[in-house]
């Protein structure tokens, strides 16, 4: 005897599973998620954001080939988008150590892991960042060679600084090197540099 299965037992089988998806697990509709779709649509069609997409892009390039100048090395040797990876490996400091000390002086990035990282994801040997929000400020190609050159300065600032393999020993360093650089007065200059370019560059 042969049981019948799918649409043979149940031609209601296709609308029942339709109907479980949505709106059973996904919910909705969401009009401001929609909303939010059109107007992102309505805005990548225009001219300007075509031409503002170009200017990341050209940022992004300059940023990286000013970086590499400086020893930095760029996991994809350059750039074809908006996104920077660096291995920080031969900068003889970790991208968490590198994260805080950047933030410290006014840059904000995010610590990143590389190809084949002997680190772990929480202290990575990398750091990532990209050139979209500074675009939006209306920074060009002048303002990167002066991002770069703060991003050297704030690295070799913490060159050397090695991070503790036991997990109360990192615990301990982490709290006397927030101490250290939130204290570092090379830091602190250029974080001072930062917020006066940024003024030239209020957020739209």
């Amino acid at each position: 005897m042969v049981t019948e299965k799918g649409l043979k037992k149940d031609k209601d089988l296709a609308d029942k599973i339709s109907k479980a998806v949505f709106p059973g697990l996904q919910g909705g509709p969401h009009d401001n998620q929609t909303a939010a779709i059109a107007v992102a649509l309505r805005e990548a069609s225009s001219p300007s954001f075509k031409k503002y997409g170009q200017q990341v892009v050209k940022n992004a390039k300059v940023l990286a080939s000013e970086l590499v100048k400086y020893g930095f090395n760029l996991v994809s040797g350059g750039t074809d988008n908006h996104l920077l990876l660096i291995d920080l490996s031969n900068k003889k400091v970790n991208g968490a150590i590198a994260a805080l000390a950047l933030e410290v002086a006014g840059i904000v990035l995010n610590k990143n892991s590389v190809p084949n990282d002997p680190m772990p994801p929480f202290y990575p040997s990398g750091i990532r960042l990209g050139t979209p929000a500074i675009t939006t400020r209306g920074m060009t190609e002048k303002e990167m060679v002066k991002i770069a050159s703060w991003i050297n300065k704030a690295i070799e600032e913490v060159r050397g600084e090695e991070l503790p393999k036991g997990k109360e020993e990192r615990r301990v360093f982490w709290k006397e090197f927030r101490k250290k650089v939130w204290t570092n007065n090379k830091l602190l200059g250029i974080s001072k540099e930062v917020k006066i370019l940024c003024k030239k560059f209020p957020v739209p």
